[in-house]
């Protein structure tokens, strides 16, 4: 994709031009455009986890199980992350993207193996059409491997993220934990599968756009993780397939929002999937989000679960390392491909 300048930031474009038309490597093809039109705004399960500790677990855990094989994806309240510490976590992300552009870019590459970097759409190696956002990526766990490539402006960044960064890893934990049980499977099972763990952010920065309905922050697509995590702020934009339709996700105060990820598919061979979603820009307002995406570590060997295996119910996947999916992952375009298919186990198909 040349038509994007390696060092040139959608957010600064936006700023400095005031354009008031869609440059056109952002403009979709018509069959690729949102139809905002057609979005209907059902509602995804809020589960209150305040119970997940308490005699009534087995409810709450069955609340979880049912929203990850119907939704893919649920809402979470009492979660147990401080309000300070969401509030910080905002805050930095917001000063971040307000910064000079050459501070952006002390951190920029388009390489999707390093382990901290600013960027701009999704994949410029891959994307055949530009992306309405602009982006941080970082990596944070063991947060003592990374932290020292973050950034250190604005100066509270690393102290505030990483404070968040346990928090998120914390919850993360439980929510896994409360999966594992729901498919019937000891509480630790999971956890187990996922090698050394490993746990990567996003900060996730859309301008206002002049055009939404021509193009996309984040096209549908499926997420690599385990379990993806997400904070946002109270801009609507997310927007989740659900029996065909696309479903606007409306933001609820001091929830996250947790959804199914691909690694979660495999694990629970297919009783859990990977749901598309995408994320759609605002005319008149900017819009934050910071997903969590809690994996496995690059050694580890995903494969579903022996409990879950019989002869009525056969692998659907072959097992593969961790780093070969993300490898491979990265290798495609994100709108028109899907991952998972490439690990398909070939006798069951």
């Amino acid at each position: 994709m040349a038509s994007i300048s390696k060092n040139f930031m959608l957010s600064d474009l936006v700023s400095t031009d005031k354009i008031d038309q869609l440059p056109s490597h952002y403009i979709r093809p018509l069959s690729q455009r949102p139809n905002l039109k057609d979005v209907s705004h059902d509602s995804i399960p809020l589960i209150d986890l305040h119970d997940l500790y308490t005699p009534n677990r087995s409810h709450v855990v069955q609340q979880i199980g049912k929203a990850c094989s119907d939704y893919g994806f649920f809402q979470v309240k009492n979660h147990g992350v401080p309000e300070s510490t969401i509030a910080n976590m905002m805050n930095i992300a917001r000063e971040f993207f307000k910064l000079p552009e050459e501070e952006r870019l002390k951190t920029y590459s388009d390489d999707p193996t390093k382990t901290t970097r600013s960027g701009t759409s999704f994949n410029t190696r891959t994307d055949k059409v530009a992306n309405w956002r602009d982006f941080l990526r970082i990596h944070c766990y063991p947060l003592q491997d990374y932290i020292h490539e973050w950034p250190t402006n604005p100066a509270s960044f690393r102290d505030h993220v990483a404070e968040y960064c346990r928090s998120a890893r914390w919850l993360a934990l439980r929510l896994i934990e409360a999966i594992s049980e729901s498919l019937g499977l000891d509480g630790d099972y999971i956890s187990r599968q996922l090698g050394k763990h490993a746990q990567h952010m996003a900060f996730n920065y859309y301008p206002p756009c002049p055009q939404p309905d021509l193009t996309y922050g984040l096209p549908g697509h499926k997420d690599l993780s385990l379990i993806t995590i997400l904070l946002q702020d109270e801009v609507p934009g997310l927007q989740v397939l659900r029996n065909g339709n696309w479903v606007a996700v409306d933001p609820v105060p001091n929830t996250f929002i947790v959804n199914i990820g691909d690694q979660m598919q495999v694990l629970s061979n297919d009783k859990y999937k990977s749901v598309l979603h995408r994320a759609v820009v605002n005319f008149e307002k900017e819009r934050l989000s910071i997903p969590t995406f809690y994996c496995p570590s690059p050694e580890a060997v995903i494969g579903p679960a022996s409990e879950l295996v019989s002869d009525d119910e056969p692998a659907v996947y072959r097992k593969f390392t961790y780093r070969e999916y993300y490898e491979k992952f990265w290798s495609i375009e994100l709108a028109n491909e899907d991952c998972l298919d490439t690990f398909r186990d070939s006798s069951s198909t």
